[in-house]
């Protein structure tokens, strides 16, 4: 997936989840949306490099996007809303090979119980359900899900496995959105409740696949 423009600078600062305020390389402080509602532990820092977009769009609050960040050399991207789109076009460059086969891919289907899957794929009456989760924290030497506690992600689990139980195929999807090569681990310290369920998921039958992102200042693309 292709990056936007990106305009690098430090932060000074993140607050009220989804603001971050940003000394660009002119000298000039502007306020970025930032998309991701998470901890962000060890993604960010006071006076680390980011990187951001503008938009056009004048019709948008604030202007600036908040898209990468370096920790320890390492480039993280922390705008979550990229996970599906770079699944999609892992899935159809044939890069994921264990969700090949299928004639469809739709995203953001509804099913369960008032719930949307992230991407739906479909060969005649074959259905396979993949939610995507986009895995940032890093916890000594491995990187882990979840950030903090998240009830929205155990109810997926539960939602995956009312699938396999109808007879459908289900898969969690896991895409490490940073460049560090370790070995990934549910945050059960952070979160007790989804690592019980996602024991209880994968004992069920629902599949699991961790896929490494290759992150630059041009693009993402899983690897």
């Amino acid at each position: 997936m292709k990056l936007p423009k990106l305009i690098h600078g430090k932060l000074i600062k993140r607050y009220k989840r989804f603001l971050a305020d940003i000394t660009l390389d002119n000298s000039e402080i502007i306020t970025a949306h930032v998309p991701n509602s998470g901890a962000m532990t060890s993604t960010i820092a006071p006076e680390c490099d980011v990187w951001v977009s503008k938009s056009d769009n004048e019709k948008r609050k604030l202007a600036y996007t908040l898209e990468l960040t370096k920790i320890d050399d390492k480039l993280i991207c922390t705008n979550t809303s990229y996970a599906n789109k770079i699944a999609i076009e892992a899935i159809q460059n044939g890069t994921i090979k264990e969700l090949q086969g299928y004639d469809a891919i739709k995203p953001e289907q509804k099913y369960g119980q008032n719930s949307r899957i992230d991407i739906l794929l479909e060969k005649g009456d074959k259905k396979c359900f993949v939610e995507v989760k986009s895995v940032t924290l890093k916890l000594g030497d491995h990187l882990a899900f979840p950030d903090a506690v998240t009830s929205r992600g155990t109810k997926h689990l539960e939602e995956l496995m009312s699938m396999v139980k109808l007879g459908h195929r289900a898969v969690m999807l896991y895409i490490i959105q940073r460049t560090d090569k370790l070995p990934f681990r549910i945050a059960d310290e952070i979160d007790k409740k989804y690592n019980e369920k996602f024991l209880e998921a994968t004992s069920k039958g629902v599949e699991i696949l961790i896929y490494q992102s290759n992150i630059s200042l041009d693009e993402i693309k899983l690897i």
